[in-house]
């Protein structure tokens, strides 16, 4: 894990080829993209001078995804930071910015911490969501129209079992309700 956390050097070659210093191999800006999509910082440096090249490709990387009509960054917000490059000693916008960034990180890593806490079956995160969702499915069709992939054999183990069997249970409970209501 120490790896992870020490960014990933890039080095750019004079022929502008971007070269992965720990798999030995060229990169491309999608292959940087993918890194920081996973989570990894990536540094990019330019092999002759050392100079820190990463805003530069960071910003390329942002400006090819809008050309290709994804929209990164809201109209409104370009207009702000350009503005903001106006202001005398650029002010409040990188700041303001990287709080920002900051708090959303942190606010999502306390949904997901949440939801674990909540649904102790979520220890693979949204893949037990999307198990339970499928038992669900199973129950209320019989098994008709839907296809189980989910841990275990047919009948699975007896917490699966448990489950399935809470979940037919509540799903009498309502048709029960709706008879009655009719």
């Amino acid at each position: 894990m120490a790896d992870t956390e020490k960014p990933l050097l890039i080095k750019r070659y004079a022929s502008r080829r971007l070269y992965n210093t720990e798999t030995s191999d060229y990169v491309t800006l999608e292959d940087i993209a993918g890194f920081i999509r996973d989570g990894r910082e990536v540094k990019i440096v330019d092999l002759k001078s050392g100079d820190d090249l990463t805003r530069q490709y960071l910003l390329q990387i942002i400006a090819e995804h809008e050309s290709r009509g994804e929209n990164v960054l809201p109209v409104t917000v370009l207009n702000d930071l350009v503005r903001s490059y106006m202001v005398p000693g650029g002010g409040m916008m990188p700041q303001f910015l990287q709080t920002s960034f900051d708090m959303l990180r942190d606010s999502q890593s306390k949904m997901l911490d949440n939801m674990t806490v909540m649904n102790p079956m979520a220890k693979t995160g949204f893949e037990a969501m999307k198990a339970q969702q499928e038992a669900f499915v199973k129950a209320m069709t019989g098994g008709l129209g839907s296809q189980w992939s989910g841990p275990g054999e047919e009948g699975g183990s007896g917490e699966e079992k448990d489950d399935l069997d809470a979940i037919k249970k509540q799903l009498a409970d309502l048709q029960d309700k709706l008879s009655k209501m009719s």
